[in-house]
Formats: C-alpha cells, sequence, structure tokens
C-alpha cells in the first residue's frame, strides 16, 4: 500500500467508529496488503485521534489463544493501542449509540510503575516493571465488515490490525494483587451474561502465561523506537472466546478471590 492508501484506510476507519457505519473489507480491496501494511494503517489511524484530541493510555493484545490463531492462519499476536475514551467504570453503562456490534472478552490487566526496557524484554522484567494487576473485560468492536455480503469473504487478521486491534473499550475491576503473589497462569474467570455462564478460561491460554503477551508487544515495539511505559495499561489478551452482546446485556467476569468486573450494554 503507498501513502495515499494507507491515509485513505485510516481516514475511512475513523469516520466508521465515529459514524457506526462499517467499510468493506480492506483485504478485499487490497489483496496484497500485508501486516506490516496493517500496522501502518493502525499507526495513521493512532495519529489522527492523537490529532482530534484523544490520549493514548495504553495497549492490548489480541489474537493470543492458540485456537484464535489457528482460526486465522498465523502464529503471533496482534496489538492496538488503548486511549483515554475508551475507560468504562466497573459496573457503568456503555451507551446503545457508542458501538456497533460490541462483543466482551475476559482479560488481565497489567498496570506499569516503570517504563520496559527498549529492547530484548523478559518475562522477569515485565513482572519488575508492574505496579498491579487486575481482572478486566475488553470491549471489542469492528469498524470493518465481518464478512463480505457479495462475496462471502471473511475478514482477515490485516482487517483486524488495521482496525486497531478490533479495540473498542476497556473496564477495569476487581482487586489489585502484585503480579509476583500469585500464579498468573491459574487466574480464572466464569463470564456471565445475564446472569447465565457463557465462557470459563485460564490465564495459561494466553500463551502460556499473560505476561508473556506482554514480552512479544514490548519486544515488537522496540523495533519501532516505542515503548511501554510507566503508568500505562496493557491488557494481555483473552482466554475466552468473545461473548456477543445485545442491547439490555449485562456481562459480568467472577474471578474468584480477584474479585469480579462488570459492565451494562444500555
Amino acid at each position: 500500500m503507498n501513502a495515499q492508501q494507507l491515509t485513505d484506510a485510516a481516514s475511512r476507519l475513523y469516520e466508521a467508529e465515529k459514524n457506526r457505519v462499517q467499510i468493506a473489507l480492506l483485504s478485499g480491496q487490497y489483496p496484497d496488503m500485508t501486516m506490516d501494511d496493517a500496522y501502518s494503517v493502525q499507526s495513521a489511524l493512532v495519529d489522527h485521534k492523537v490529532k482530534q484530541g484523544a490520549t493514548v493510555k495504553g495497549w492490548k493484545i489480541g489474537l493470543t489463544s492458540r485456537a484464535m490463531q489457528q482460526a486465522l492462519n498465523i502464529d503471533i499476536p496482534d496489538s492496538g493501542v488503548l486511549f483515554d475514551d475508551m475507560f468504562f467504570e466497573n459496573g457503568g453503562t456503555v451507551p446503545a449509540t457508542r458501538f456497533i456490534q460490541p462483543r466482551v472478552e475476559a482479560e488481565i490487566a497489567f498496570i506499569f510503575k516503570d517504563d520496559l526496557p527498549n529492547k530484548n524484554v523478559t518475562l522477569f522484567d515485565v513482572l519488575n516493571a508492574t505496579d498491579y494487576i487486575c481482572p478486566a473485560l475488553e470491549i471489542l468492536d469492528t469498524r470493518i465488515v465481518r464478512r463480505d455480503p457479495e462475496s462471502g469473504s471473511i475478514r482477515t487478521v490485516v482487517d483486524t490490525i488495521a482496525d486497531n486491534a478490533a479495540n473498542a473499550g476497556i473496564v477495569l475491576g476487581g482487586f489489585p494483587r502484585k503480579p509476583t503473589d500469585i500464579d498468573l497462569r491459574w487466574v480464572g474467570a466464569i463470564v456471565s451474561r445475564n446472569a447465565q455462564v457463557e465462557e470459563t478460561g485460564l490465564g495459561a491460554g494466553v500463551l502460556n502465561h499473560p505476561a508473556q503477551g506482554i514480552v512479544w508487544l514490548a519486544n515488537r515495539l522496540a523495533q519501532y523506537d516505542q515503548a511501554i511505559t510507566a503508568g500505562q495499561v496493557v491488557i494481555s489478551g483473552s482466554f475466552i472466546r468473545p461473548v456477543e452482546t445485545a442491547h439490555q446485556t449485562t456481562i459480568t467476569a467472577d474471578y474468584g478471590s480477584l474479585g469480579s468486573v462488570s459492565v451494562f450494554f444500555e
């Protein structure tokens, strides 16, 4: 993709989010689109949102489960950017006019007290730089159609990456804990929709350890002279399948001794 195409794609994604009207598959318009192209579109989208007044607050990591990677025929995660307007209060309400097709995932959030090194980041670097972890819900949305109505083609990983990794919202809750006080591989959640259990999972479903996704992200960012810094929030990847939502829906994730986190979709 050339510079004009990248800028055009980012602009259309921005308008799609603003107006809640999905655009066609970028992978259909640009069949040779690469993951590097997709991250370039995402970067242009982030730049545009920052110019419009948004503030970067952290990062999200997606496609960390083996099942999701196999579904998209890839072997690495993807990532997106968290903005200040994406944060919702635990137990709060998402307005009916906010998103297009919201879905929810259960994750572990890492809140950083120190900057991570800008290269050769390890699991121990991540744990040492983390102030605390807590339960989180990630709200996904898609500004690109999931399936082309004419060709039947489905969204690919380049569509997802360009669309800020389907990132839309985040809810932090439960009880904060030091990451070295518990075995994050065994952190589990029971996720319910309107009091009916929909999904369960364990932290080990995220690359065998939730912090491993952050290791991957930190080392990927280093290639572009970027880094995870003090004060940022990173959601480390879902260990459940996305739960579909609808109007008048409450999603609750019970993390046992770590407490719970919930959100209501108006």
